[in-house]
Formats: C-alpha cells, sequence, structure tokens
C-alpha cells in the first residue's frame, strides 16, 4: 500500500511526456549496465589473454635483438604517430590522395567515422569541425526525407495490396476507379500500414543488402563471411569501429568497379538502416506507452485522470485498442487532420507528407515571384514572435510544429 501510494503521487505530478523520458532512459541505463556485462564477460578473457602473449613476445625480442625496454617502447610509440598519419606496415592505399579524401569525408558525413584516417594538422582538424557540422546536419536531413519518402512507398505498395485482398473478397468492387488526384492523396493518406509490417520490410531489406555486400567483400577483400556481415552492421549503423574498412587495399581486382559497388552498398545500407532505426523507435515508444499503461492500472481513479488528462498518441494495450491497427502514420488515438502536433519520436503524418508535396512547387514560384518583386510575403504576429514560420513541404510541416511548441511556451 505504501509502495502503491508513493506511485500514485509521483506519476500523478509528471505529464505523460516526462514519465516517458524518464523511464527511457532509466531503461537504457539498464540497458546499457546489462551490455556492459555481458561484453566484459565474453571479451575480458581474450584481453588478458593477448596482453599475455604480447608481453611474452615482447621480452624475448627485446632479448633476442639486445634492445632495452625503453628503447623498444620508444620506436613503437613512433610507429603509433606514424600510423595516425596513414602509415601502415602493409602496402595501403594513399589515405590523402582525392579518392582516399573522398572516401574520408564520407565517413564524416554519414557520421560513420571509422577511424582509420584522422587529420593530422591544426588547420586540417579546425576544418573538420566546421565541415561536419554543416555536412552531418545536411546528411541527417537527408535520412529524414529519405525515409519519409520510403515509408510513403511502402505504404502505396501496403495499401495496393490491401485493395486487392479486399476485391478479392468481394468487399470492394472490382470495376472501382481512382478519381482525382485529391482523391488518390485522400485514399493514401487514410491507409494505414502496421508499423510491425514496415520493419518486417525494412529488415528484409537490409538484410537483403547486407548479405550481397558481404558476398562481395568476402573474396575481395579476404574476410570470413561472419566477418563481412559484421562489417556491414558496423558500416550501416554508423557505429564505425574501425577494425575492419574496405577499400583500403592499394590494388583490388576491378578497382573502380569495386569501390563504386562499395559506395553504393554502404550509401543503401545506411539509408536502410537509418530507416529501420526510426521504425523500431516507434516500437520501443509503444512499449514504454504499455508500461506507462499498466502503471495507470496500479494508480488510484483521481492520478488517473490527473496522469492522463492530455494524454495523446499512447498505445493502449488489450481490448482497449482492440479496433484500432498500430500504424506508421499515428501509434495512437486518432488526431484531428488540422494537428499538426506530433511527438518528438513520431513519424512525420503521411497525409501532411504527401499534401504538402503536391502544393510545394506552387508555394515555392509564389515565394520566389514575391521575393524578385519586391514583395515578400507578411508573416503574421505569431510567426513574427516565434521566429518559425516558412518553409516548402516537409520543412514547412516542422517549421509549423516549431511554431506552435514555442508559442505553447
Amino acid at each position: 500500500m505504501a509502495w502503491r501510494g508513493c506511485c500514485c503521487s509521483s506519476l500523478g505530478h509528471l505529464n505523460e511526456d516526462n514519465a516517458r523520458f524518464l523511464l527511457l532512459a532509466a531503461l537504457i541505463i539498464l540497458y546499457m549496465l546489462c551490455g556492459a556485462a555481458v561484453f566484459s564477460a565474453i571479451e575480458l578473457p581474450t584481453e588478458r589473454e593477448a596482453k599475455e602473449k604480447w608481453e611474452e613476445r615482447f621480452a624475448n625480442f627485446s632479448q633476442r635483438h639486445n634492445l632495452s625496454r625503453a628503447e623498444l617502447q620508444d620506436f613503437l610509440r613512433e610507429y603509433q604517430e606514424a600510423s595516425v598519419a596513414g602509415i601502415r606496415v602493409d602496402d595501403i592505399r594513399p589515405r590523402w590522395d582525392f579518392t582516399g579524401a573522398f572516401y574520408f569525408v564520407g565517413t564524416v558525413v554519414s557520421t560513420i567515422g571509422f577511424g582509420m584516417t584522422t587529420p593530422a594538422t591544426v588547420g586540417g582538424k579546425i576544418f573538420l569541425i566546421f565541415y561536419g557540422l554543416i555536412g552531418c546536419a545536411g546528411t541527417i536531413l537527408f535520412f529524414n526525407l529519405f525515409l519519409e519518402r520510403l515509408i510513403t512507398v511502402i505504404a502505396y505498395i501496403m495499401k495496393s495490396c490491401h485493395e486487392r485482398q479486399l476485391r478479392r473478397k468481394g468487399v470492394l468492387p472490382h470495376d472501382s476507379r481512382r478519381g482525382s488526384g485529391n482523391s488518390e492523396v485522400d485514399s493514401l493518406a487514410g491507409w494505414k500500414p502496421s508499423v510491425y509490417y514496415v520493419m518486417l520490410i525494412l529488415c528484409v531489406a537490409s538484410l537483403i543488402i547486407s548479405c550481397c555486400a558481404s558476398a562481395m567483400y568476402t573474396p575481395i577483400e579476404g574476410w570470413s563471411y561472419f566477418d563481412s556481415l559484421y562489417f556491414c552492421f558496423v558500416a550501416f549503423s554508423t557505429i564505425g569501429f574501425g577494425d575492419l574498412v574496405s577499400s583500403q587495399n592499394a590494388q583490388y581486382e576491378s578497382q573502380g568497379l569495386y569501390r563504386f559497388g562499395n559506395f553504393v552498398f554502404i550509401l543503401m545500407g545506411v539509408c536502410c538502416i537509418y530507416s529501420l532505426f526510426n521504425v523500431i523507435s516507434i516500437v520501443i515508444k509503444q512499449s514504454i506507452n504499455w508500461i506507462l499503461k499498466k502503471l495507470d492500472c496500479r494508480c488510484c481513479p483521481r492520478c488517473q485522470r490527473k496522469f492522463f488528462r492530455s494524454r495523446r498518441n499512447v498505445v493502449m494495450p488489450g481490448n482497449v485498442r482492440s479496433r484500432q491497427n498500430i500504424s506508421i502514420e499515428t501509434d495512437g488515438i486518432n488526431e484531428s487532420d488540422t494537428d499538426g502536433r506530433r511527438l518528438s519520436g513520431e513519424m512525420i503524418s503521411m497525409k501532411d507528407f504527401l499534401a504538402s508535396n503536391k502544393v510545394s512547387l506552387a508555394i515555392m514560384q509564389k515565394q520566389l515571384s514575391e521575393t524578385a518583386n519586391g514583395y515578400p510575403r507578411q508573416l503574421n504576429s505569431s510567426s513574427k514572435h516565434n521566429g518559425f514560420s516558412g518553409g516548402v513541404g516537409a520543412l514547412a510541416i516542422m517549421n509549423n510544429r516549431l511554431a506552435e511548441t514555442s508559442v505553447d511556451r
């Protein structure tokens, strides 16, 4: 009873966003603690064994060549400094010719950051700070826009399959035809693909890309197939440890074709894994909402009304949500079409995205015409105060969300 009273008093004074944030933070910390325990148990014995073997070989080499331990350590430190500049024992490709520098900037803007190539000069390090600031932001924007279009395509395909099944069952007439463009947009916007189906599709696409890329890396790089799969996940997820890096040898058979294929596979893999991570985040948010709902069941009715008075976009487990499907467009109760407020972990509304893209060209032409004629469009009072306005297409939706947030605050 004491715990239940404490739960009611604490949850009653938190809104849903804060509760979700705190619960997610606690789960991430617990997840990291569990991961650290597992990796420590798996990798620590191997690390100790390797250290013992190295100490033995180091002592034998020092005695065989009559070198003091300090001299040999100084020599190894010099080699470590040279390796930072791209010097290796084996023959590898130049790190800072144009192709090597292009590979480096690709790892920078994609946030992969393998670490095998790093700037050694002060000027290079300063330039990297400003270059990465703009490049990473632009690439993340590209990934977001890619995700929006990918979800649109998946939704359209799934909607077509769903309509075909309904026609086969006789629910829809076989002679139904699409009407105007507005009806197509409304029909596509009304269809909400299941987030689990989208996650499955992205998983299969990522797996296919990884398997095909591994089949290319295994014979050319000399890696095992498992190591190639490991590299694909580390690279595509932009973790980028740098223990395995592709396209680093000086010469390859069909070198130009291989480097082009390497670029295509990494680009496609990063886009698919990034999209998959976003969809998985929706599933995680649904799970957190389910946990909060379970905690809500333990609270008294007064705290329940206070805590979930403004509850939005929630997942109601069990019979509460029996008639609603979890979709990629929204993972909770239906909102109004004009409501642009969405939680930070939620994808952009497909209907808003399609509708805004349909008129984005006309809006852009109007804005360019007004700017050229010296008559910029007038901002309303709320936009003037909050500083967020304008934009075309998906960016306009984001600006409207920022404007609403700033007005509410």
